[in-house]
C-alpha cells in the first residue's frame, strides 16, 4: 500500500506546555502548525508512523531501528514527572524486512522502549489520540547525504510491498546557531542554510539537496537535515508539494514545520 503521509517536524522540548510553561507562547506558530499535522494525519488514518530522529541511539556507520510492541514516552530529562504515555510499537514491517536493506546499507536493529525528545515531541503532538496506530523510530547515521537517500528510498519498498498504511515524519531542527540566543555562537551562516534548504524543499529539488555545499551544512549546526533526507528518499518518483505551516526561530532554532502533500 503507497504512503499516506510524510511531514517535517521540529522538537523543541519547550513546546510541551508542561515544559515550556510561559516560554510556549513564544513558539505558538509551531505549535499552531504541529497542531494542523495532527488533524491532517489523523484524516490519513495511518497504521504505522515512522518517525526519523536525530537524537536516541545514533549509530554513525549504520542506521537504527527500534523494534519493540510498545514504547514508553516522557520527558523526565527535561524536568516533567507527569506527561507520558505510551505507544503501540510494530514488530513485523522492519524486522522481517531489514535484510532488504542490509544487502544494500548497513542496519542496526535495537529494542529500547524509552524513546529520545526526537521522537516524543513529534508523538506527543501527532500520535496522543491515533489509537490502535504504531510507531516506528528510526535514527539516522553519520553516513554521507546520498546514503540517506538510498536508506530513504529502501524504506519507501519496503512501504510499497506492505498491505499497511505509513506515514513517515521527518524530526529535526533547522540552524542551532540565528542569532544571539541560541544554543550556538551566532553564525550568519545559520540564515543562509535555512532560507536555502525551504527553498529547495518548496521546489521539490532532492537532487540539490543531496548536493548542499558540506562547508555551509556545518556552519549551520543544523541537525535535521539527515532526517530530511532520508523522507526525500522515500518520496522519490512521487509526485508531491511542499507546503510549509510555519517557519520560525525565537530561541535562535530554525523550526520548520511543512506538510509533503502527496498528489
Amino acid at each position: 500500500m503507497p504512503l499516506v503521509f510524510t511531514a517535517i517536524m521540529p522538537h523543541p522540548p519547550v513546546a510541551i506546555p508542561t515544559i515550556g510553561k510561559e516560554k510556549s507562547s513564544q513558539i505558538k506558530k509551531t505549535v499552531d502548525a504541529m497542531e494542523k499535522l495532527e488533524k491532517d494525519l489523523y484524516a490519513s488514518k495511518p497504521d504505522i508512523v515512522i518517525i526519523i530522529s536525530p537524537h536516541g541511539q545514533v549509530n554513525p556507520d549504520a542506521f537504527t531501528v527500534n523494534v519493540s510492541d510498545h514504547f514508553e514516552i516522557n520527558f523526565k530529562e527535561f524536568g516533567d514527572f507527569a506527561t507520558k504515555f505510551d505507544v503501540k510499537g510494530d514488530m513485523v514491517l522492519m524486522s522481517t524486512n531489514s535484510e532488504k536493506i542490509n544487502n544494500k546499507l548497513p542496519i542496526n536493529i535495537i529494542s529500547d522502549k524509552e524513546l529520545d525528545h526526537g521522537i516524543g515531541v513529534p508523538a506527543y503532538f501527532l500520535l496522543r489520540h491515533l489509537e490502535g496506530t504504531s510507531l516506528i523510530p528510526i535514527y539516522y547515521s553519520l553516513l554521507d547525504n546520498v546514503s540517506h537517500f538510498e536508506f530513504g528510498k529502501s524504506l519507501k519498498e519496503l512501504a510499497m510491498d506492505s498491505d499497511k498504511r505509513i506515514a513517515v515524519i521527518a524530526s529535526g531542527d533547522l540552524s542551532h546557531c540565528l542569532t544571539d540566543k541560541a544554543p550556538l555562537p551566532f553564525n550568519s551562516t545559520g540564515k543562509e542554510f535555512d532560507e536555502k534548504l525551504i527553498e529547495l524543499l518548496k521546489g521539490a529539488d532532492s537532487q540539490a539537496i543531496i548536493n548542499l555545499d558540506h562547508k555551509l551544512i556545518e556552519k549551520a549546526a543544523e541537525c535535521g537535515l539527515r532526517s530530511i533526507l532520508i523522507l526525500l528518499g522515500v518520496l522519490n518518483n512521487y509526485n508531491y508539494k511542499t507546503e510549509i505551516l510555519s517557519y520560525e526561530a525565537p530561541f535562535g532554532v530554525g523550526y520548520l514545520v511543512a506538510n509533503l502533500r502527496l498528489e
